[in-house]
């Protein structure tokens, strides 16, 4: 009897949660769905609360493509703590440092007065090039961001571009160069307060939670919720860092890829596709009692207009 009543229940078990769902493990669940992908995936995922995690390459070496801007914001906010900047302070546009890709400031008008604040908010909500380029200028560039990385004991985290000595770097990463587990630690000091204190890291984690770009792994969370992002696009790596304040408690998803095989720039590339159902499988797995499910009809603002 008491065997036929322990068969009742995991079979009521199975019925009401599904079998994956009340079975396996969140590694589990992730090797399943990387197991296709035809590139290479980094990835680390952690509860904040009760440290439950997995990895898959957490400790390899990924191109950061734009989110190298993270480091770069962090070395804006070193020389706003030292005041060698000012938040609000006032600056001039000018056309000689436009750089093209995605962002707005490339198409204002030479000798436009702007400031501080203005560039940061367009390099992490639309991931502006120019303001981005001009940020890490302000920051001291390379030579002064990288040691600042390398004080906090991130020895992997770089910004290679027009930093002297990085030249092999860049030729093999680009921009920047990270490991999912380490930009993981990143945003996660910056949500917990540990580099700066509450003033700046609060305007940091209100800065990071206003991403433009909502198609990819952001798409699968709850528009109630805030979530610290920024995403990193370049065609053969396909890159997206989020911190989760969910019902449940807080968690980090750091999600890496490299080599893609798709190069492709329309919604249903691979990697972005590997995204969402990566984020979609984690936010479920933290929070069994909150589910989301996109609307109906999401697709048509998901989905852009190819040119």
């Amino acid at each position: 009897m008491r065997n036929f009543l322990v068969l009742l229940l995991g079979l009521m078990g199975i019925i009401r949660f599904g079998f994956s769902q009340d079975s396996s493990s969140l590694q589990e669940k992730l090797d399943f769905l990387v197991k296709d992908f035809k590139g290479e995936v980094g990835l680390y995922v952690e509860n904040l609360n009760n440290r439950e995690s997995a990895q898959i390459n957490g400790d390899s070496i990924f191109p950061t493509a734009s989110i190298v801007k993270i480091p770069i914001l962090l070395g804006i906010f070193d020389k706003i703590e030292k005041e060698d900047l000012q938040f609000h302070q006032r600056l001039t546009y000018r056309d000689s440092i436009k750089y093209g890709g995605s962002g707005l400031m490339q198409f204002f008008k030479d000798s436009t007065q702007t400031d501080l604040r203005t560039l940061i908010a367009l390099m992490l909500s639309y991931s502006d090039n120019t303001t981005s380029l001009w940020l890490q200028e302000l920051a001291g560039g390379g030579k002064t961001v990288n040691p600042l990385l390398e004080n906090w004991g991130f020895h992997h985290t770089r910004i290679n571009s027009r930093t002297p000595g990085r030249d092999t770097d860049w030729e093999k990463y680009g921009w920047g160069q990270t490991t999912p587990k380490e930009m993981a630690d990143l945003i996660t000091g910056i949500n917990n307060q540990t580099f700066f204190g509450r003033s700046a890291s609060e305007q940091m984690t209100r800065l990071l939670s206003n991403s433009y770009y909502t198609e990819y792994a952001l798409s699968q969370i709850p528009p109630t919720i805030n979530v610290l992002s920024k995403q990193g696009m370049v065609n053969r790596s396909r890159s997206e860092v989020l911190l989760v304040n969910s019902p449940a408690g807080d968690y980090v998803l750091s999600i890496f890829t490299k080599n893609n095989e798709d190069e492709s720039w329309e919604f249903d590339n691979e990697a972005w596709e590997l995204s969402r159902k990566i984020s979609q499988e984690v936010w479920k797995h933290f929070n069994p009692d909150s589910p989301y499910r996109l609307p109906q009809n999401a697709e048509k603002f998901l989905k852009g207009i190819e040119y």
